[in-house]
């Protein structure tokens, strides 16, 4: 299993990367494209609107097909659509072709999610999701500024590379990742039945709300992060760009390593554990007196922020067997919908209480109720000799 664990981590690299590289190049497009700098914001959007609104279809439907046929035709949609976004010679051909990327990586990324509990045993799950989290962590660390530095030269370049490897990694799934039958033959249930049988039990209901209080205070934190570090300490974009590199570099730390910890504190341990020693370094980074001090403690609130990402995938993922997709799905969706609210409110925030404290407060509200959920949800206690839940899967 560890050649398609290593092609997980390179498919989430590559979604990764082609997610947040266009933010870079948004000033390069504005004036190649002649558009405002309100109207090329959706240049970004187009991925994320599409990704957010497919993900919801696409996860149901997945759970009733073959998952590496969905993952084949999704990485093909990928491939063309991202190098397809090297050709676009204006604003709404680049808008179209950014929302086909989103959709297609809304059918590719989620099986990686819902094949890893099919793949592994038990209580290997954790470190595995911890593989696919690093894909994300290396791109956002390593990819973007590589595209960026692609981009120097031609802005068309990134997206004719991306394409490329693409198509690279689609060869890959055909050679090494396996059929995934449904779990369910027969007659498939409605896409709204899917989600409402998911959602019926109050498990599952305190699990995805407690996601969505972490997500909602960890972007509320990180929305502003930029405009604090140039206010407190009169920072300029590179400098800021430093700062996410030890940001980026925690992430990648606490998804490869991470799992070691799990395997020997379990699960129920770690989670809360974890949420809240992040709550602590965000109040600590308040008070921080230097640039250097900044940048050690978000090295270690996102080394934490690795390791439990992948236990709070791989708890979601025990919520059920038969609906593996449409857990992946709708997680990206509560993503989604946090960061909308968190950056929604810690703008408002900052904005009232000019500065950081106002936003911090909120994050650790919002860590806090997660961690009374994630608790309440009983979904966090697991046998230590097989690490599933105690109450076993559905």
């Amino acid at each position: 299993m560890a050649k398609v664990l290593s092609l997980y981590f390179l498919i989430m690299f590559v979604i990764g990367t082609d997610t947040f590289l266009i933010s870079p190049l948004l000033p390069t497009l504005r004036s190649e494209f002649g558009v405002s700098i309100q109207a090329s914001g959706w240049m970004m959007g187009a991925y994320s609107v599409g990704y957010a609104l497919f993900a919801l279809l696409a996860g149901p439907l997945s759970d009733g097909w073959n998952r590496r046929k969905v993952m084949i035709y999704g990485m093909l949609g990928f491939a063309i659509s991202t190098f397809l976004c090297g050709f676009a010679f204006d604003f709404w051909s680049m808008f179209a072709f950014r929302a086909l990327a989103g959709i297609s990586a809304a059918f590719t990324s989620p099986q990686v999610w819902a094949t890893i509990p099919m793949l592994v045993k038990p209580n290997k799950i954790v470190k595995s999701m911890g593989i696919a989290t690093a894909g994300l962590a290396v791109s956002q660390t390593l990819g973007v500024p590589i595209g960026t530095y692609l981009a120097v030269g031609s802005w068309h370049l990134p997206f004719f590379i991306i394409g490329g490897f693409s198509v690279l990694l689609l060869i890959l799934i055909l050679i090494f990742v396996p059929d995934f039958k449904p779990a369910v033959t027969g007659k498939q249930p409605s896409i709204g039945g899917r989600y409402l049988t998911l959602l019926r039990e109050g498990k599952a209901q305190k699990s995805f709300f407690a996601y969505l209080m972490f997500q909602t205070g960890n972007f509320a934190a990180f929305t502003f992060m930029g405009t604090w570090l140039a206010d407190k300490f009169g920072m300029n974009i590179t400098e800021i760009g430093s700062v996410l590199i030890f940001l980026g570099l925690g992430n990648i730390v606490g998804s490869f390593f991470g799992s070691r910890v799990v395997e020997k504190w379990g699960r129920h341990v770690v989670l809360p554990l974890g949420i809240t020693l992040m709550l602590v370094l965000y109040a600590a980074l308040n008070f921080a007196p230097s640039g250097i001090a900044v940048k050690g403690l978000y090295f270690f609130i996102y080394m934490i922020a690795g390791t439990i990402f992948p236990v709070m995938m791989s708890l979601l993922q025990t919520l059920s067997a038969t609906a593996r997709g449409t857990i992946a799905s709708l997680s990206n969706a509560v993503m989604y919908t946090a960061t909308t609210i968190g950056a929604y409110v810690a703008g408002l925030l900052y904005a009232s209480f000019h500065g950081f404290t106002a936003v911090i407060v909120f994050t650790a509200i919002c860590y806090f109720l997660s961690i009374l959920l994630w608790v309440n949800s009983r979904v966090a206690l697991v046998d230590k000799r097989t690490g599933e839940t105690a109450q076993g899967l559905n």
